[in-house]
């Protein structure tokens, strides 16, 4: 598909809108890429917070102009640590370059993402892997595909049988938060096969999404690294809850994306 935007004055269906937001998420992708393969070093927070913003910055650069064309009314998250409610309307939720950190140290599990958000739900979503080429891809009521091939939640019915992984929310997490992560991760490593402990979430989702692992959760965390993994597994056929296994919204303090025949184990394991 050539990478043209829309520039009629014709309302774009959602479905056209998710056809140019892969778009414009691969544009961004290769120049993150071409960005890769040496580890930044930084001595101090500072120059830490620097080098994510200049990768931040250029993935913007193609990725702001491009999704306000499609979506000129649409209001944007500016920070993607943000969490909780957005007001009424279209945004744009976006984290131009998820794992960041993971790039800056030459590590492969980073990506590009872009959702749209009308009234709080997740409408579309394209989360791209520049150094694999994958492109992701959800429309609210249309499924979720890989590259155009449909995905599926895994079939596993035994918590005993699968693997599960977890995320940090963010740095500098508050006490409680990080203490009840830990009690999570021993919890899992009893009832679970494998546990995975790892940053970005969206990559965990992406793989719970597609069957390769069968469960994620997480405390705490933000709009941009839950809603396009929440939007994938929910199209796929998976369960979204919070950690207790109530309706979860921008505003719970925990989530999970499990596969169905799963995710009532895995309450009971986050539960305890």
């Amino acid at each position: 598909m050539p990478e043209t935007l829309q520039t009629t004055d014709v309302p774009a269906s959602d479905a056209d809108l998710l056809a140019q937001t892969e778009i414009a998420v691969r544009a961004a992708g290769s120049v993150l890429r071409e960005r890769f393969g040496e580890v930044i070093r930084y001595q101090t927070r500072e120059e830490l917070m620097r080098a994510l913003a200049a990768n931040d910055d250029t993935a913007l650069d193609i990725l702001r102009p491009r999704l306000t064309r499609l979506r000129p009314d649409a209001g944007w998250v500016e920070d993607e640590l943000d969490g909780g409610a957005l007001p009424p309307g279209e945004w744009w939720v976006v984290d131009p370059a998820e794992g960041n950190v993971n790039h800056l140290h030459a590590l492969p599990e980073w990506a590009v993402t872009a959702t749209l958000v009308r009234e709080n739900q997740p409408v579309l979503t394209a989360v791209h892997l520049p150094l694999t080429g994958e492109t992701y891809t959800a429309l609210t009521g249309a499924g979720a595909y890989l590259d155009g091939r449909p995905l599926h939640v895994s079939p596993t019915a035994d918590l005993g049988l699968s693997i599960v992984a977890t995320s940090q929310a963010r740095p500098d997490e508050d006490e409680k938060v990080v203490r009840r992560v830990g009690s999570s991760i021993t919890a899992m490593l009893f009832d679970a096969l494998v546990v995975r402990t790892a940053v970005p979430a969206t990559l965990h989702l992406l793989n719970v999404a597609a069957g390769r692992i069968d469960a994620f959760w997480q405390f705490a965390g933000a709009r941009a690294d839950l809603l396009p993994g929440a939007l994938l597994v929910t199209e796929a056929g998976g369960h979204i809850s919070d950690a207790e296994g109530r309706p979860w919204t921008p505003q719970s303090e925990s989530f999970l994306a499990a596969a169905p025949g799963v995710h009532a184990e895995a309450v009971a394991t986050l539960s305890r």
